[in-house]
């Protein structure tokens, strides 16, 4: 099983769209907590804040233009399933194909209770990231030498309805977002919660 596994920091996961990878600044320095934030960007909360915000499973926030994908609750290793437009995030397992296979069986399960976390409208791929780093730091080194970890996100352009659950008990847990067509409903890039 050929699958890329995104981790961080210990913040939040973040899957930014590639049109909108300059606009996003990560952790820059910005005051992260306090008043004088503003919703333009233009106050002293910076991207990574607003990310760890984010108080779901999951969350659509704006960025630049666009919006993206937040992975929040946990900063839990993540793959992206293609096939199915899901987020597979690794909360307990001894391995990946057990924790891909707790997966599926989640997803064909009518029973699993999925939590509404708002529309997503993209305008074509995006990437998978750790929400502390900058979107244009593709080239970045951390100090024991490695490079954050980043993964595509193929997901065709349209308006999605961003949905999540965990599964747990036994020795395999695992978390999914997924992505389903929304079609021609209502709102922006943020729905209600309910």
């Amino acid at each position: 099983m050929d699958l890329e596994w995104v981790g961080s920091l210990g913040g939040p996961l973040i899957v930014v769209p590639v049109a909108a990878l300059d606009d996003w600044h990560g952790a820059d320095g910005a005051e992260e907590v306090g008043g004088g934030g503003d919703d333009a960007g233009g106050g002293d909360v910076d991207d990574y804040a607003r990310a760890c915000a984010v108080p779901d499973l999951a969350g659509v926030i704006p960025v630049g233009r666009t919006a993206a994908l937040v992975l929040g609750d946990d900063p839990a290793d993540t793959c992206y399933l293609a096939e199915r437009r899901v987020f597979v995030r690794w909360l307990a397992a001894d391995s990946a194909e057990d924790l891909v296979a707790a997966a599926h069986a989640a997803l064909a399960d009518p029973g699993v209770e999925w939590d509404e976390c708002g529309l997503w409208d993209l305008d074509g791929p995006a990437v998978l990231m750790d929400c502390a780093f900058a979107g244009a730091e593709s080239d970045l080194v951390l100090g024991d030498g490695s490079r954050p970890a980043r993964a595509a996100v193929p997901v065709p352009a349209g308006r999605w309805r961003v949905q999540a659950a965990q599964r747990t008990g036994g020795d395999t847990w695992v978390g999914l977002v997924r992505l389903l067509p929304a079609g021609g409903e209502g709102g922006g890039g943020v729905a209600e919660h309910g």
